[in-house]
């Protein structure tokens, strides 16, 4: 049974189960949206399928890994061939979950069903109203998508997001980089990054950005700190993928405060290329070229491979230098952002009247409070009161007459 997307029935949308990983590879791997995203999805889906039984116990309670596979997947009635339709992918962007992600969002559109997609009543809707809806913690959403996917873009804007910025995904040649590392780039402030570094990597992420991300991003040191277990799990992933990070900080000792920034991805295999994540301060972008070096010194000790960099179009001086020093843009996104205000279900009273509210509005006679003092008692005597006590109140007086006493004697 074909579906049309006129009058196009309302799917049943549930949290993913072992049984669809199956049909998730095969969904990820026909489509070509965010190709760089769906390998980086792919290799996510070989991890949960060992692991599926323990993140789906994880996923009950809170705890570092609740959230880490969020996938709601969306089905169709019975009597509908093909009854998985689509899935959506998100996750929390910052510590305090105020700010969530959509990671992607795709749709199995068969012939004749082209706009299931951006139609307002289709699947990539109602999935994602569906995780507006019911992630309560949620308060703002983002999401990046390619600028040339068309019908992604429309079913964004239609639920209510709006463009932050855009994005320039730049790739640095084996050649450049080769170039950059024979170049003089000490940095004699360049430190390692560890957990005591947080609150100056935080101060360094708000300068960095206009005010409207920052607020919408949404983050503090916590973000900038790396957990225990959340540790041990990033060193586990990178030596099964074969991968090595690399990060650093430049700090500024008369300011007490960081200006630069790093983290390097690197690939052992060569297989991928590098990828590089650059914090720079506004006030200090002659540290691009030194960073810039740095990075490509790390990266020689590698298999020879690319490095992928991302700027943003608030960043001009980010973009100028790239593309003087002879960089290639491959991918422009467009971040997009809404917010969410969850509405309290307000429930009518049962048995309340308008006679029984308007009891509390009445005065009500008020009684005496008594007090500590008895009006009955007999009035103090002030003449007993204000007696005087010569011994206490006129000490001089007494030592003067003694005074005099003794020199009338001694006269």
């Amino acid at each position: 049974m074909t579906v049309s997307s006129d009058n196009y029935p309302k799917v049943l949308i549930r949290p993913v189960q072992y049984r669809d990983i199956d049909w998730l590879e095969a969904m990820t791997s026909q489509t070509n949206q965010m190709a760089k995203n769906s390998a980086s999805f792919q290799e996510q889906l070989q991890q949960v399928r060992r692991w599926f039984g323990l993140l789906k116990f994880l996923s009950w309670f809170p705890n570092t890994f609740q959230n880490h596979f969020r996938v709601y997947v969306a089905e169709l009635p019975q009597g509908y061939d093909n009854k998985l339709k689509g899935f959506i992918h998100i996750s929390p962007f910052n510590r305090v979950r105020s700010t969530w992600r959509v990671e992607r969002v795709m749709v199995a559109c068969d012939e004749g069903e082209a706009d299931l997609l951006t139609n307002p009543k289709g699947v990539g809707s109602q999935l994602l109203r569906y995780c507006l809806e019911t992630v309560w913690e949620a308060r703002t959403w983002v999401l990046e998508v390619n600028i040339n996917e068309k019908n992604t873009l429309a079913l964004y804007r239609q639920n209510g997001f709006q463009p932050l910025a855009q994005l320039t995904y730049w790739l640095l040649d084996s050649q450049l980089l080769q170039t950059l590392a024979e170049q003089n780039t000490e940095l004699p402030n360049l430190l390692p990054v560890s957990n005591a570094d947080a609150h100056l990597l935080y101060q360094l992420d708000c300068v960095s950005m206009p005010p409207l991300l920052r607020q919408v991003f949404d983050r503090n040191p916590q973000d900038f700190k790396t957990r225990f277990f959340a540790g041990l799990c990033s060193k586990w992933q990178q030596w099964f993928n074969e991968k090595e990070i690399a990060q650093g900080y430049v700090f500024e000792p008369q300011r007490k405060a960081a200006i630069g920034y790093f983290k390097l991805t690197l690939s052992k295999e060569g297989s991928q290329p590098h990828q590089a994540q650059l914090i720079v301060h506004p006030a200090y972008t002659w540290l691009y070229p030194k960073l810039l070096g740095q990075m490509a010194q790390i990266v020689q000790k590698y298999p020879s491979q690319n490095l992928e960099l991302v700027s943003a179009d608030y960043q001009h001086e980010r973009e100028e230098y790239l593309e003087k020093l002879g960089a290639n843009p491959i991918e422009r996104t467009l971040l997009m952002s809404r917010s969410v205000w969850h509405k309290l279900r307000e429930t009518k009273p049962e048995g309340l009247h308008l006679s029984e509210m308007l009891q509390g509005l009445q005065a009500v006679p008020r009684t005496p409070i008594p007090t500590r003092f008895s009006w009955a008692k007999k009035s103090v005597n002030l003449v007993e009161k204000n007696k005087i006590n010569p011994q206490h109140y006129h000490p001089k007086d007494n030592n003067n007459s003694l005074d005099s006493s003794e020199k009338i004697d001694q006269e």
